[in-house]
C-alpha cells in the first residue's frame, strides 16, 4: 500500500467527480487536474463571492466576518488583493529571508538538545507562529498568544473551537494600531485604502482573519509530514545535503504530496453542471486539490515522493485568481526548514505517531498528525 494513500484515485479515473455530503449538502468534488484548473478560472460559474461558504464545511458558526480577499470575485477580488499583496511579498526581501532562516535554525538546534520532542506542539506549531510574527512584522512574543489557540484557530465540529478568541485579539490589535500606527500588519490595515477610501473595520478584520486562519494548520501539517518522512527515509536528508539545489524542488514535492488542504468550495449562484452532476442554484462544488495533485495524467508515479521532481505543476497553493497569497512565506519557511535539517541533523527517529484522519461520508484521508514524537540526532 502507498505510504501516502490516495482515496480519490478510483473516482478520478472513473468519472472525475465524487459527490460527498457536507453538513447535509451533497457537494460534487472535482477531482481531475485539468478539470479543476478550468473550474478555478471560471469564477462566473464557480464563485467565491459567498461569505463563510468557501471553506468546506461552512464556517458561519465559527467566525463573523467575510475573509478578504478570498471570499470575493473579480474585479472586486483583484482590487482587494492589491491592498495587502505588497505586505505578503515581504518574504522576498533579504532581511526577512535572513530572519526566517535564523529562526528555523534556532528551533532545529533546540531539538538537538532534547532526548525527544512532540513535533506538533513543541516544533511545528511554535515554528508556524513565530514565523508569522516575522511576516506580520510584530514582536516574536506575540507567538505565545497564538500558540495557545492550537493547530486551528477555529474548527467546525470542534466543541472547544472559539473563533471569538481571534475576533477579540484582532479587535485589540487593530484598535492599538489605529491609535499609534507602526510598521506592522495591523497598522498597515488601518492605513490602507480600497478604491480611494480607508478600509472599514469590518474589511480590516476580514483581511486579518484570513491571515491567521488561512495558512495555519496547512503549514503545521506540512512541516510535521516532512519530519515524519525524513524519519522513515534516512537517505532523503543525505540526498538533499549532497546538492543544495535540490531543496527548492523538494519543497514543491512535499507540498504536492501533503496537500494539507483537501479541497475548497465554490458556490454556483445560478446552478451548474459539474462533470455530469447537476448543482442547484446556490449549491456548491469542491475543488479537490489533494486529488488533482495525484492525477496520473499529470504526475508520473504520483503516489511516490520524488524530491527532485521537475516539472511539478502542483496546485497545493491553489490555482487561478484565488491562489494563496501566503505561498511565498510558506515556501520560505519550508526551504529554511530543509536547509537547517541538512546542515544540523544526521537523522530523525520516529518514536510515536498518531495520524490526523479526515473522515467524511465518501472518503477518509490522512492529512498530517495529531501526535508525532521524534528524536533529532545531531550531524
Amino acid at each position: 500500500m502507498s505510504e501516502f494513500p490516495d482515496p480519490f484515485r478510483e473516482h478520478r479515473q472513473k468519472s472525475g467527480v465524487l459527490v460527498c455530503p457536507f453538513q447535509g449538502e451533497p457537494v460534487p468534488m472535482i477531482l481531475g487536474y485539468n478539470e479543476l484548473r478550468r473550474a478555478a478560472k471560471d469564477w462566473q460559474t464557480f464563485s467565491n463571492n459567498a461569505p463563510f461558504r468557501v471553506p468546506i464545511p461552512s464556517e458561519e458558526s465559527v467566525r463573523t466576518v467575510r475573509q478578504l480577499p478570498i471570499e470575493t470575485d473579480p474585479p472586486e477580488h483583484t482590487n482587494y488583493r492589491a491592498v495587502t499583496e505588497p505586505f505578503f511579498k515581504r518574504p522576498l526581501l533579504p532581511d526577512v529571508i535572513e530572519r526566517v532562516r535564523n529562526l528555523v535554525g534556532r528551533m532545529v538546534e533546540r531539538t538537538l538538545d532534547r532526548d525527544q520532542i512532540e513535533v506538533l506542539s513543541e516544533f511545528s506549531l511554535p515554528l508556524q507562529a513565530k514565523a508569522l510574527t516575522i511576516l506580520l512584522n510584530v514582536p516574536e512574543s506575540e507567538a505565545d498568544i497564538w500558540v495557545e489557540w492550537g493547530v486551528r484557530v477555529f474548527d467546525v465540529g470542534d466543541p472547544h473551537a472559539d473563533g471569538k478568541n481571534l475576533d477579540r485579539y484582532l479587535t485589540q490589535r487593530l484598535d492599538a494600531a489605529a491609535a499609534e500606527p507602526g510598521a506592522d500588519f495591523f497598522s498597515y490595515l488601518t492605513q490602507a485604502e480600497f478604491r480611494g477610501r480607508r478600509l472599514t473595520r469590518e474589511e480590516q478584520m476580514g483581511f486579518a482573519n484570513l491571515a491567521f486562519a488561512g495558512g495555519r494548520h496547512t503549514v503545521i501539517h506540512t512541516v510535521s509530514t516532512i519530519i515524519d518522512y525524513f524519519a522513515g527515509h534516512p537517505d532523503a536528508l543525505s540526498f538533499l545535503r549532497a546538492d543544495a539545489r535540490r531543496i527548492v524542488p523538494a519543497v514543491e514535492e512535499f507540498v504536492r504530496i501533503a496537500s494539507p488542504l483537501t479541497h475548497i468550495g465554490r458556490v454556483c449562484h445560478k446552478g451548474a453542471q459539474a462533470l455530469g452532476e447537476q448543482v442547484p442554484p446556490g449549491g456548491r462544488v469542491a475543488l479537490c486539490w489533494a486529488s488533482a495533485n495525484r492525477d496520473e495524467n499529470i504526475f508520473e508515479d504520483p503516489d511516490t515522493v520524488k524530491l527532485d521532481r521537475m516539472p511539478n505543476p502542483h496546485v497545493g497553493f491553489g490555482s487561478g485568481h484565488h491562489s494563496c497569497m501566503g505561498a511565498a512565506h510558506a515556501r520560505l519557511l519550508l526551504r529554511s526548514l530543509l536547509s537547517a535539517l541538512c546542515e544540523k541533523v544526521d537523522r530523525i527517529e520516529r518514536i510515536d505517531a498518531q495520524p490526523h484522519i479526515e473522515k467524511e461520508a465518501a472518503y477518509t484521508r490522512i492529512t498530517g498528525f495529531d501526535r508525532l514524537v521524534a528524536r533529532f540526532i545531531r550531524l
